[in-house]
């Protein structure tokens, strides 16, 4: 399918997400017009840095007008009260998506205002990559390559699929009964991200998990460490590179992970629980040989991680 169903896109969001995939566009893709929406001098340094060809402010409606794909790179409670008014003025051959970071809450509200195949289509998505800085002064054109990019399926035979085409083309993950979805998949390919199909609550359990989890224990640790500072700035001042590696999550303000914990309370409560009987466990191994065995399995899981 090809991706030229998809010529104007309008960015809501020019922020470290919005502003890559705007970048991306410029760099990966030809004949793009691309639009955005966001503060005055937000939309400003976008234009600055040559991400976006025409800037909008204030009224949303005329941003959206003529836009083939509008892109939501707000924060997660702004998407949601958003999507109302985006789906009264999308022109209706567009495709909508986001790039918010939990999909139950998101999918929820877009079922309840987006009218299917006969009007502007939704499409929950979530990029895998990001930085502890926010802003478009981060933004990077490479920002998804090499990276997951979610795209969340309204059935579990979706899923499947897309398990199965992930050796072949993610094409066939379910999105050829629209093209719209085709053309979006392609692009996301031609910027180098990996396309990945799943449900959202199965999204929100690994992001739980694998994301969520861990910015909240780099939070703990950096937090928990400042606390004990003496006058002297110990135990810090003795502090090596590995802990600025374990603590890099820790520079992510509060305001990005608001929505996102409020919106996955269930998960992450579960998912601290159980991490918190894991530190009960190796602080009971400390004197014996058996802590070797959560070293084998860090170790392994490790690996894994570099190599995706």
């Amino acid at each position: 399918m090809s991706p030229h169903l998809i010529n104007r896109v309008t960015v809501l969001g020019t922020g470290l997400i919005g502003g890559s995939f705007a970048l991306a566009l410029r760099k990966y893709t030809t004949g793009m017009h691309i639009s955005a929406w966001d503060r005055p001098d937000v939309v400003r340094e976008a234009q600055t840095r040559g991400a976006v060809d025409e800037a909008f402010s204030g009224e949303l409606a005329p941003a959206l007008q003529n836009a083939d794909l509008i892109y939501l790179a707000l924060p997660i409670a702004a998407t949601i009260d958003l999507l109302p008014e985006i789906a009264r003025h999308a022109p209706s051959p567009a495709l909508v998506t986001d790039a918010c970071s939990t999909k139950v809450r998101i999918a929820q509200a877009a079922a309840e205002v987006f009218p299917g195949e006969k009007g502007p289509l939704f499409l929950g998505g979530h990029p895998m990559a990001g930085r502890e800085l926010a802003g478009i002064a981060h933004a990077d054109a490479d920002l998804f390559r090499e990276n997951a990019y979610a795209l969340i399926a309204e059935s579990a035979e979706t899923v499947v699929a897309g398990l199965k085409a992930r050796a072949a083309s993610v094409e066939e993950a379910g999105t050829t009964h629209d093209p719209r979805i085709a053309a979006f998949v392609k692009i996301l390919e031609k910027i180098g991200a990996r396309p990945l199909w799943l449900g959202a609550p199965q999204h929100d359990y690994a992001v739980g998990l694998a994301s969520h989890l861990p910015q909240l224990a780099a939070v703990a640790l950096a937090s928990f460490l400042y606390d004990r500072l003496d006058e002297n700035g110990l135990p810090i001042t003795l502090a090596g590179p590995g802990l600025r590696d374990s603590l890099r999550l820790a520079g992510s303000p509060y305001s990005t992970w608001r929505d996102i914990v409020l919106t996955n309370q269930e998960v992450l409560s579960a998912a601290l629980d159980l991490f918190a009987r894991r530190l009960d466990e190796l602080r009971e191994k400390l004197a014996t040989r058996e802590l070797e065995a959560d070293f084998d399995a860090a170790n392994e899981l490790y690996k894994l991680l570099r190599g995706l």
